[in-house]
């Protein structure tokens, strides 16, 4: 059924989706889902965003803000709602040359931050899929190719500005609006809307990159040789194995990246891995840091990843851990799971420095199912794996819910995450799956510190990826 919308403010005319137009069938869906909005609107400028948001609330239906589209929960479309989305927002700035400070849109996906800011010779460390939108990634985290050398994307941030749900607009940094800005830092997607960062881009103009396939032994011990490696190794590797099975075989497809300008400096970094298990395949190379995160990737969101995902953070995978993980491949749910290297410059950081506060582990263990098996297989497959979890990350979870929120913000930090979006958004109008277990579909705030009725939850918050593992195609 159609809902009928009012009319449109002046400033947005010709910047309103609605089904019939011929952009509505790029535009309606996530890269996990497919959706029908009642409207999708694109702004091009941070006023045109208040009034979106304006607009949007008046509509009592609801809200949905999407910057790249990739969220693992599909929260950044909705069915029947308004979807805000950022994508016209995506200017990439040199602030400061010198220093690497930039300025970047949400809307902007990474493949072209990395084409926009290689002729300075600077990166920044965002996630391993060129199509991913800023916002949601540099909300929720950002564990990217260079993650152990330069950190969590958000440990690059040095300032945000964000609408608030009442249509201000703040520029919040460590010594203005701080409780903001470390909201906003692992938890933005409760606090507002994020429309651009301010970040301390590193310098790096090429990278080793090294891809290996391994056969793993089935007991588990070249995972764990694999995690124990990386949980000591030079913080200048950071890597990704996808673990799956492959008739009676177990491979690991393995993508370590070295922050080094020579493959004289990479090559040691990568040795050790060739040991690990039964090399079938390896090559190491020299690249430019944008070949990572190409503009290859920048394609539209149809729901084309149907899929049921998880994760856990580990300091590290005992010899029990390793076959869990392994059984979880292997077994009736084969999951496919990535591996992700955390460490080195992430854990410099202290816990309370910001809303992601895992900054002990070492490891990033995501599972995912794909159709035709569902949650269930997801369930079978994860269960031994995820008892064994420290915490867990925002952006590689696509059922959230309260049990995930305290795996994701345990403690105190969950206590605080849950005040400042209470304080940032008194009517609850982002207000989190997370909290409620569903999607505010009332589109209206609900009252102050009180959950949605059942079944009239807000389906918002920028969408939320980083590293996002894909489908193995053969």
């Amino acid at each position: 059924m159609t809902t009928a919308m009012a009319r449109v403010p002046d400033s947005l005319r010709g910047q309103i989706v609605t089904p019939g137009d011929r952009r509505y069938a790029q535009l309606r869906s996530t890269y996990t889902t497919s959706a029908s909005p009642a409207a999708v609107l694109l702004p091009k400028t941070t006023a045109q965003v208040v009034d979106a948001l304006r607009y949007a609330r008046e509509q009592r239906l609801p809200i949905a803000v999407r910057s790249g589209g990739h969220g693992f929960s599909g929260a950044s479309s909705n069915n029947g709602g308004v979807v805000i989305d950022l994508s016209m927002l995506n200017r990439v700035q040199i602030l400061d040359e010198r220093a690497g400070l930039v300025r970047i849109e949400a809307g902007a996906r990474w493949a072209n931050v990395a084409k926009a800011l290689a002729p300075y010779g600077l990166v920044v460390s965002s996630g391993d899929y060129g199509g991913v939108g800023v916002g949601g990634l540099a909300t929720g985290g950002g564990v990217g190719w260079l993650v152990r050398a330069h950190g969590l994307t958000i440990d690059r941030v040095r300032a945000v500005e964000v609408v608030l749900a009442d249509g201000t607009l703040v520029r919040a940094d460590a010594a203005h609006e701080p409780e903001l800005f470390w909201l906003v830092r692992g938890a933005g997607a409760g606090a507002g809307i994020v429309v651009a960062f301010e970040i301390e881009a590193a310098e790096q103009r090429n990278v080793g990159v090294a891809q290996l396939v391994v056969e793993a032994h089935p007991d588990g011990r070249t995972i764990r040789e694999w995690t124990s490696y990386l949980a000591q190794a030079p913080r200048e590797l950071s890597a990704a194995a996808v673990v799956y099975a492959e008739g009676r075989s177990v491979l690991m497809s393995i993508t370590a990246v070295v922050a080094a300008e020579s493959l004289r400096r990479a090559r040691p970094a990568v040795e050790p891995l060739l040991a690990i298990g039964k090399v079938l395949e390896h090559r190491t190379d020299l690249l430019p840091y944008p070949t990572l995160v190409p503009t290859a990737h920048l394609h539209p969101n149809v729901g084309q990843q149907r899929g049921t995902t998880t994760n856990g953070l580990f300091t590290g995978l005992d010899d029990a851990g390793a076959r869990a993980v392994t059984r979880a491949v292997t077994g009736p749910g084969r999951a496919v799971v990535q591996l992700r290297s955390l460490g080195g410059a992430v854990n410099n950081v202290a816990p309370d420095a910001t809303a992601y506060s895992h900054r002990h582990q070492n490891t990033m263990v995501v599972a995912s199912v794909f159709p035709p098996q569902g949650a269930g297989a997801l369930d079978a497959a994860w269960r031994a794996v995820g008892a064994r979890a420290d915490g867990a990350y925002v952006n590689f979870e696509s059922r959230p819910d309260p049990a995930a929120f305290a795996r994701i913000y345990p403690g105190e930090t969950g206590a605080r995450v849950r005040r400042l979006w209470k304080r940032y958004d008194p009517d609850g109008v982002f207000r989190s799956a997370l909290l409620t277990g569903q999607p505010n579909r009332s589109g209206q705030p609900t009252r102050a510190g009180q959950p949605a009725r059942a079944g009239q939850p807000s389906r918002s918050g920028q969408s939320a990826r980083s590293g996002q593992p894909h489908r193995r195609r053969r």
